[in-house]
């Protein structure tokens, strides 16, 4: 997942003008410009390039470098000049390159990073174009949907969430005679139990770093509570219910299912290699492990908690402000957009799971390895749409959750002093931001 903006990147662009959003653009520029109403899902003006920035740099990237193929296979008057980076690099460089005006006309862009960029005038309204291309609320589940809006405007298009899965070695599983994958809280201890009865001692690792917070984040959500105020200017991550949900993850390093200090990521790659028999990580790992020829089986986060939720993040299209200025490149980012969002059937290729319902309901998503998660994408939560909150939660709510994980302080502590740290930037970021 993305960092967020950088500081130096928010200070060029706190100096600059809103520009218009995409229908004040396309509804008053004359000359030519069509109004969204009329939107044929064509484009039939001159030639016109696209700069279109994404960080689809894993197994996700030949997917989209193959829409983009098909696209302008069928589109011979809009080229599509795409520029794929690393994520973290993708938002320190994006917002300096749009005020310059040398950066994409359109992108793809984490759902948590949609906030930030909207209030530092990166990328404009696209309410639109999400009416003209024809999409309504109908077609996404609430949350979806409505994750999107920021300050009653809405600034993402989703084309995709993806979320915390369970993966799981069957060779392991069979041997331990579990038959049936655990659903909550009893079952999964029961589960790692078997396991060890069968000769796995360590047979779920605890990452002290990422992903441990997404881990928190769902075990959080399942007890009933969330991390941050509705207004955004205070965390709430030390709540009882976020004292629970960090202690269990402790319990499982205590009670021997875990070793200690379990290092980011190493719990993937001890699963990737036969020595972990489950893990919890993203639905992005599902083509990293079909390439790595690993046999695995995916289901849905059990529910440890009261509640069936689990972390979830999304993809969203944006269209930027340099983009206004020019009706043609506007109108060609319309046609783009909707193109790649109705073939999402085959973007999930990529693992990845398509946002519109119209889309999950086909056999090509529902037989997909993902199929399972695509099936409870009601209980997926995503952070709510606050500025500059990728940054505070990475310096606060990570660090209380590795502090925890790695025994150095108790969760109660931990998750405490962070919260009162996350507190005081989120109402600086109010300030900053308004």
């Amino acid at each position: 997942m993305g960092l967020g903006v950088g500081a130096a990147a928010g200070a060029l662009i706190a100096g600059c003008g809103g520009g218009k959003s995409a229908g004040e653009a396309a509804g008053g520029a004359g000359g030519g410009a069509q109004p969204a109403a009329t939107f044929s899902g064509t484009y039939d003006g001159p030639d016109v390039t696209l700069s279109y920035w994404n960080g689809f740099t894993g197994g996700d990237g030949p997917f989209m470098k193959q829409l983009v193929k098909d696209f302008m296979a069928e589109h011979q008057n809009i080229k599509i000049a795409e520029n794929t980076v690393q994520w973290a690099e993708y938002y320190q460089r994006m917002p300096a390159a749009v005020t310059a005006g040398k950066g994409p006309d359109v992108g793809a862009m984490h759902l948590d990073q949609l906030a930030t960029n909207a209030a530092r005038k990166v990328i404009v309204p696209v309410d639109d174009v999400a009416n003209a291309i024809g999409l309504t609320e109908e077609d996404f589940t609430p949350e979806v949907w409505q994750a999107g809006i920021y300050q009653d405007a809405r600034y993402g298009i989703p084309l995709d969430v993806h979320s915390l899965a369970m993966y799981s070695l069957p060779a392991p599983m069979q041997k331990a005679g579990i038959s049936e994958m655990p659903t909550d809280g009893e079952s999964f201890t029961a589960a790692l139990d078997e396991l060890k009865a069968s000769g796995t001692a360590n047979p779920f690792w605890m990452p002290t770093r990422w992903p441990a917070h997404l881990m928190f984040l769902s075990l959080l959500w399942q007890n009933g509570g969330e991390p941050y105020s509705e207004d955004g200017t205070k965390a709430t991550f030390d709540s009882e219910e976020g004292v629970a949900a960090l202690q269990w993850m402790v319990d499982v390093i205590n009670k021997g299912y875990s070793p200690k200090n379990v290092a980011q990521d190493s719990q993937y790659v001890a699963f990737k290699n036969g020595e972990v028999p489950i893990t919890w990580d993203g639905i992005w790992q599902i083509n990293d492990l079909k390439s790595a020829g690993v046999e695995n089986t995916l289901s849905p986060v059990p529910k440890i908690g009261e509640m069936d939720h689990v972390w979830a993040n999304s993809h969203n299209f944006y269209i930027t402000r340099q983009t206004t200025g020019d009706d043609n490149k506007l109108q060609a980012a319309k046609v783009f957009i909707d193109w790649i969002s109705r073939k999402s059937a085959e973007w999930a290729g990529a693992g990845m799971i398509p946002a519109r319902k119209s889309v999950r309901e086909t056999a090509q998503v529902q037989d997909s390895p993902q199929g399972p998660i695509a099936a409870k994408i009601d209980t997926l939560k995503f952070l709510p749409p606050v500025p500059g909150l990728g940054d505070v939660q990475a310096q606060t709510l990570e660090i209380a959750v590795a502090n925890a994980t790695l025994l150095k302080e108790s969760p109660a502590d931990a998750l405490k002093s962070q919260a009162s740290r996350a507190s005081k930037l989120m109402e600086e970021n109010k300030k900053k931001f308004g």
